[in-house]
């Protein structure tokens, strides 16, 4: 059996940090064996090296492994000196191919921080990826690293010029709520955004709310629509009104705003028990005043966080690994990343399977571990 095409394709241009007169083992093995691992649930090399060794006949099936299995020290050290950026072009390049359209509909970019990356003796702070993650396929698309939370504001112009976003909707949270993130959404992207707001900007916030909540309700007067929705479960109840609108005259920021069309409210009522709580958020938007369209986009951008960050903290422990070394910590959330996306991507029929559940099967059926790897 040969090698995943794939992986041989995308991964080739990737350099080898090693010094050739010591490489006992291939590259792309290592990475084939770490990626299993990866698939499997595994977030430590001493695990991934054992699991290899478990599983030795079976890799000698489709890998070539000159030198054997690689040990843990040689994981670690591939890892940590392996050139980050260029392992994720590879990771993005291969995910491009997995889902040509990946990118239609919302694309969510959020952060979320590593905790257990952090190095107390080196004083060496947790690493915060900026993610974007593609709500219509479940697939993250890609990833920049950033040594604190506030460096969002520079990680996120550069995970966009990475990705292809023409046609989508772009949607970030406060910390991304910037005028030349906007501008390069609209400008360079060809894509619109939906972007939440805070106090960070200025009066832009304020001026937003007190249109929304002054006891005139200006809005009741403006061109506007209005969408309305109530879920039931999980013992609460939760209902969800957006209001859109257009008529921006009033607003002095406009013009600093590129491809600013109208702004919204969404208010959230939750009802649990007996008790009761409201809240109300604010965006700006280049698309129209569609409240369905916009509380729509609203919604799907939460699937980050609860099909890709909680799914990576629950399931693969994220937040646990104690990876430290130089790059390691940053590759191996790409290999995390990369292994929830390869799970999520194979078809099962009409049976609906938990990402926890293809973990399983990743362990226990050797076949669908083979099917997760591009066989």
């Amino acid at each position: 059996m040969s090698q995943p095409l794939s992986l041989q394709v995308h991964f080739s241009s990737l350099s080898d940090p090693r010094i050739n007169r010591r490489r006992r083992h291939k590259l792309l093995d290592i990475l084939v064996i770490a990626l299993c691992g990866g698939l499997c649930g595994i977030d430590d090399w001493a695990g991934i090296e054992l699991f290899a060794e478990l599983k030795e006949d079976w890799f000698r099936t489709f890998l070539e492994l000159p030198g054997g299995i690689p040990s843990h020290d040689t994981f670690g050290r591939v890892f940590s000196r392996l050139d980050p950026k260029a392992f994720e072009a590879c990771f993005r390049s291969w995910i491009a191919a997995l889902a040509e359209a990946a990118t239609e509909g919302v694309v969510a970019i959020d952060g979320k921080s590593l905790r257990g990356s952090f190095d107390a003796a080196s004083g060496k702070s947790p690493l915060h990826m900026v993610s974007a993650f593609s709500a219509s396929s479940g697939l993250c698309l890609g990833q920049v690293a950033t040594d604190m939370k506030s460096n969002e504001i520079t990680a996120i112009p550069a995970l966009l010029q990475t990705l292809g976003l023409k046609g989508c909707i772009v949607t970030i949270d406060a910390m991304g709520c910037q005028k030349e993130i906007a501008r390069q959404i609209v400008t360079e992207a060809k894509a619109d955004y939906v972007l939440a707001l805070k106090g960070n900007q200025g009066t832009l916030h304020q001026d937003v709310l007190d249109y929304f909540e002054a006891s005139s309700a200006p809005w009741k007067d403006a061109s506007h629509s209005v969408f309305e929705e109530t879920d039931k479960g999980h013992g609460r109840i939760e209902h969800r009104r957006v209001i859109a609108t257009d008529e921006l005259g009033w607003l002095t920021q406009r013009k600093e705003w590129r491809g600013l069309t109208s702004i919204a409210l969404v208010e959230s009522t939750r009802i649990i028990g007996e008790k009761e709580t409201i809240e109300r958020r604010y965006y700006i938007s280049s698309l129209p005043a569609d409240a369905a369209r916009i509380g729509r986009a609203v919604r799907e951008h939460w699937g980050i966080e609860n099909r890709l960050h909680w799914c990576l903290d629950v399931t693969y422990n994220d937040d646990a690994s104690r990876i430290r070394k130089d790059y390691g910590p940053q590759n191996m959330t790409v290999l995390r990343r990369l292994a929830v996306n390869l799970l999520r991507q194979i078809e099962l029929g009409p049976k609906k399977v938990s990402l926890r559940g293809r973990l399983i099967m990743a362990n226990h059926d050797p076949a669908f571990l083979l099917k997760a790897l591009g066989f």
